[in-house]
């Protein structure tokens, strides 16, 4: 059976300014890529971490069914609100010490896409030249292109 990653980036010209997300989903059997697919898009007016967000939502939000897979991103913004910071922030009735939760209904979105598979989360050193990580990277500037000016 074949191992699903989905390996998610953002990119922002400027925070805020145009902005871009990208996921590459690979399914590996051992080290076969048995089957990939790229996810991009992109905003006129974002932020870094919004994008970060969109990559891993949308990433999540395309499977169709139930799925165990891993995913991986160099943001620890999107690793740590996920695993550690959203448990609290529910607890709580999405509301955290020291003022309103940023983002909140693309949190709010992941929650509910995160919920519906068997996750693990990865964190992975942006721009250090990890081949996956690059080309969501890759993927997320060309969301944003059609956005810069």
């Amino acid at each position: 059976m074949a191992a699903l990653f989905a390996y998610t980036d953002g990119a922002c010209s400027g925070n805020p300014g145009p902005g871009g997300w990208g996921a590459l989903l690979i399914a590996r059997d051992g080290d076969t890529v048995v089957k990939e697919r790229e996810l991009k898009g992109g905003e006129p007016q974002t932020t870094n971490n919004r994008m970060e967000l969109l990559a891993a939502i949308n990433a999540l939000e395309t499977l169709s069914k139930s799925t165990k897979l891993t995913v991986v991103t160099d943001s620890s913004y999107v690793k740590d609100g996920i695993t550690k910071w959203i448990h609290g922030w529910k607890k709580k009735g999405w509301k955290k010490s020291g003022g309103p939760i940023k983002n909140l209904e693309l949190w709010q979105r992941l929650d509910a896409a995160n919920a519906r598979h068997d996750v693990t989360w990865e964190w992975v050193k942006g721009h250090a030249g990890h081949p996956e990580n690059e080309r969501a990277d890759a993927l997320a500037r060309a969301g944003m292109a059609p956005f810069k000016k």
